[in-house]
C-alpha cells in the first residue's frame, strides 16, 4: 500500500438501516421493548400485489441458526455511535494510542488514533499501521432535543463518512500482537523527539519494538518524512524460532525516566521473556520465567505493584509472578483455571485484587487474587462465573475507569458487555429467559454483532464508554446507550 493513504469509507450502517445485516440487541434492560425496535404484534396492511414486511424480533445469539431468509439489522437507537471501517488486509490485532485532543471528551464528532498489524496474504507484504479516524460524528440524536439550527446541523452530520487515513512500515511476517507502551493521560503529539513505543510479535519468532511518533506527526503534518522510523529500534530474538501471541508493556508510566519500561512476551514454548527499557537502549534477559507447560497466552502486568505480572496459558492455568523472584517460577496461581486452554486475561485497574480471565471453553471468570495461597495449592472458586459464549473467548478488557464493568469478544462473532454490580434476583430469573429457555444474564448489559471471526476488543481511554473491535472483515467503533 502507499504510505500515505487517506481512505474514506460509507458506513453501511449510517443511511438505511434496513440495509444492514446484523441485529445488536440490548439484553441486559429489564424493559425487553426499551433501546430497539422490536414489532411482534402488529404487520402493516400490505397494497395489493405487495408482500406484507416480515415482523421483526429481537435474536438472541445461542438459541437458534438464522433460517435462509433471517437477516439481523442493528437497532440504531441502542447506539450513540457506530461505524464499520475496512482495510486493505485483516489487522487481527490493535491497540488504542493515547492522543492530546484531551480526556472524558464527550463533543462529536471523535477522533481516535489506532496502531494495528496485518495479516496479509505474504509475509512480505505484512505492515504496521498507524491509524487516524476522524469524523466520527453521532450517529444517533436524542429525541428530547430542541428544534435549534445546531440540532438542524448536528442532525445533517448524521449522514456524513468516516474518514480513515494511515501511514505504515513494512514487517516482515504476520503481526499476531502489537501493544503501545502506557502513558499517563493525554500526552502531546509533539514533539516528534519524544518517543512512543510499539512492539508486534511476528510470526517470524522475533519481537520487533518501533518508535511510531513519527508516523503520528505525518497523519498530523502532510509530507512529514517519517523514513527514519521503518527500522525497528530493537528486536527481540530470545524466543528462538518460537513464536508466540502474549505481550504487554509496563513499568511506571508516570516516570520520566528512560529505564521506567519493562515489556514481557510469552511464547508457544511456554517461555515468558522480560526486555527492559535503558538509557541507551533495550535489553532483553536471556533467562526466562519458566512454570507453564504450554504456550503462554496472554500477560498482564499488575496496574499497582510495579514488579509483579501475570499470565495465562494453554495448560489451563493463570499464574502470578515478581520478577525480583530469582527462581524465576511463579509465586501464586490458579492450576485449573478453565477446562482448557486460557486464551486472555485482563487486570482491574480500579480493583487490583480482580483478574479476570476467558477461555476456550467460552467461560469468562472473575478471580479475587487475594484468595490466592501459593502456585500449588488448589484455588477457591471464581467470585463470578458466566458462561454465556458459545466458542472460545478471544479478548477480555475491563473498562478503564468502572471497576465492575467489562467487554468481551469471542468466536462466536458476539462482543459482550457486562456490569458485575447489577445483581441477579431469583425472583426475575423467569422473566430473563427467551423462548427457547435459555437464560440471559442480569449482568450482561448488551450483545454487538455483525462481524466474523473477532479477534480484539479495546475500550478508548479517552472517549468515555467508546469500544474498538477488530475481525477478520475490519473495524468497528461504537458507543452503546448502556455503557
Amino acid at each position: 500500500m502507499d504510505d500515505e493513504d487517506e481512505l474514506q469509507f460509507e458506513d453501511p450502517w449510517e443511511d438505511e438501516n434496513d440495509d444492514s445485516e446484523e441485529e445488536i440487541v440490548d439484553a441486559g434492560d429489564d424493559d425487553e421493548d426499551e433501546g430497539m425496535d422490536v414489532d411482534r404484534d402488529f404487520t402493516p396492511a400490505a397494497e395489493d400485489g405487495e408482500e406484507p414486511e416480515p415482523a421483526k424480533s429481537v435474536y438472541i445469539p445461542g438459541t437458534h441458526a438464522l433460517a435462509q431468509d433471517e437477516v439481523l439489522e442493528p437497532d440504531m437507537t441502542s447506539y450513540e455511535m457506530l461505524h464499520q471501517m475496512n482495510i486493505h488486509w485483516p489487522c487481527l490485532s490493535f491497540d488504542v494510542l493515547r492522543d492530546s485532543l484531551g480526556d472524558e471528551r464527550q463533543k462529536y464528532p471523535q477522533t481516535a488514533y489506532l496502531v494495528a498489524g496485518t495479516q496479509a496474504d505474504s509475509a512480505s507484504k505484512n505492515e504496521v499501521l498507524v491509524m487516524k479516524m476522524s469524523q466520527l460524528h453521532r450517529t444517533q440524536k436524542d429525541v428530547d432535543e430542541s428544534d435549534s439550527d445546531d440540532d438542524e446541523e448536528d442532525e445533517d452530520a448524521l449522514d456524513e463518512d468516516a474518514v480513515v487515513e494511515m501511514k505504515s512500515i513494512p514487517h516482515q511476517g504476520g503481526v499476531n500482537r502489537i501493544r503501545a507502551q502506557p502513558l499517563p493521560g493525554s500526552q502531546p503529539l509533539a514533539p516528534v523527539t519524544t518517543p512512543y513505543h510499539v512492539a508486534s510479535w511476528s510470526e517470524t519468532g522475533k519481537v520487533h519494538i518501533w518508535d511510531v511518533r513519527p508516523l503520528i506527526e505525518a497523519l498530523d503534518s502532510p509530507g512529514y518524512n517519517f523514513e527514519s522510523a521503518k527500522t525497528p529500534l530493537h528486536t527481540i530474538a530470545a524466543h528462538g524460532r518460537a513464536e508466540g501471541f502474549a505481550m504487554d508493556w509496563g513499568g511506571d508510566v508516570g516516570s520520566s525516566s528512560a529505564s521506567s519500561l519493562r515489556l514481557l512476551t510469552g511464547d508457544v514454548a511456554s517461555k515468558i521473556f522480560l526486555t527492559t527499557s535503558t538509557p541507551s537502549g533495550f535489553n532483553t534477559n536471556a533467562n526466562p520465567f519458566a512454570s507453564h507447560t504450554s504456550s503462554v497466552e496472554d500477560l498482564q502486568w499488575s496496574p499497582t505493584e510495579l514488579t509483579v505480572f501475570a499470565s495465562c496459558s494453554a495448560d489451563a492455568s493463570v499464574r502470578i509472578w515478581d520478577i525480583r523472584v530469582k527462581a524465576r517460577k511463579s509465586v501464586v496461581g490458579i492450576p485449573d483455571a478453565h477446562s482448557s486452554d486460557v486464551n486472555v486475561i485482563s487486570w482491574n485497574r480500579s480493583s487490583a485484587h480482580l483478574l479476570l480471565s476467558g477461555g476456550d471453553d467460552g467461560a469468562l471468570k472473575v478471580w479475587d487474587l487475594r484468595s490466592l495461597k501459593s502456585a500449588t495449592t488448589p484455588a477457591p472458586a471464581p467470585v463470578a462465573s458466566f458462561n454465556w459464549h458459545t466458542a472460545p473467548i478471544t479478548a477480555v478488557e475491563w473498562h478503564p475507569t468502572d471497576e465492575s464493568t467489562f467487554a468481551a469478544s469471542g468466536a462466536d462473532d458476539q462482543v459482550t458487555l457486562w456490569d458485575l454490580a447489577v445483581e441477579q434476583d431469583a425472583d426475575e430469573m423467569k422473566e430473563d429467559l427467551d423462548a427457547s429457555g435459555r437464560e440471559v444474564p442480569q449482568q450482561l448489559l448488551f450483545i454487538h454483532q455483525g462481524q466474523s471471526d473477532i479477534k480484539e476488543v479495546h475500550w478508548h481511554p479517552q472517549i468515555p464508554g467508546a469500544l474498538l473491535t477488530t475481525s477478520m472483515d475490519g473495524f468497528n467503533i461504537f458507543k452503546t446507550i448502556s455503557v
